[in-house]
């Protein structure tokens, strides 16, 4: 006689045995952005910031725009910047024309609603021990880990 336990049990089994034969990657981009960066292009915004991000012109630099550009020619991509203002760099990547954004979020952003943060790091050069965060499309997780990974390793925590 099957208990409901025994019924529980191999319920979790079955569950387990078909999400492990069907090929679903975890974690993973539902629009693809870090296989379509991967050897192409990186679309970043810029949002001046202090020395995270400095802006002349069409001209990006400081610490957060170095980390994006190791970032990019780790994953054998260019990086292509558009500067903008925290609110439009955030309706970009909602739009999907933008992989990433980056100026002096925290892991206090008001975005989390919108966009994807990353964990937050104390480490950047011109944080300032502000916990500094990066934005990313809502939803491609793999893309997100991979961009952490990256962060991880050259800043820390």
């Amino acid at each position: 006689m099957l208990t409901r336990r025994r019924i529980t049990a191999l319920s979790a089994l079955l569950l387990v045995g078909c999400l492990s034969g069907c090929g679903l990657a975890v974690p993973a981009d539902p629009d693809g952005t870090l296989d379509r960066v991967r050897g192409g292009e990186l679309r970043a915004g810029a949002s001046a910031s202090g020395s995270l991000v400095t802006v002349n012109g069409d001209e990006v630099d400081g610490s957060l725009v170095e980390l994006v550009e190791g970032f990019g020619a780790s994953l054998e991509a260019e990086v292509e910047w558009t500067v903008g203002s925290e609110e439009e760099l955030v309706d970009a990547l909602e739009a999907g024309s933008l992989d990433l954004a980056v100026g002096g979020m925290t892991d206090r952003t008001p975005w989390s609603d919108r966009v994807g943060v990353t964990r937050g790091y104390t480490g950047i050069p011109g944080s300032d021990g502000r916990t500094v965060v990066m934005l990313v499309p809502m939803g491609e997780n793999a893309w997100q880990s991979e961009l952490e990974r990256h962060l991880d390793a050259e800043v820390g925590r």
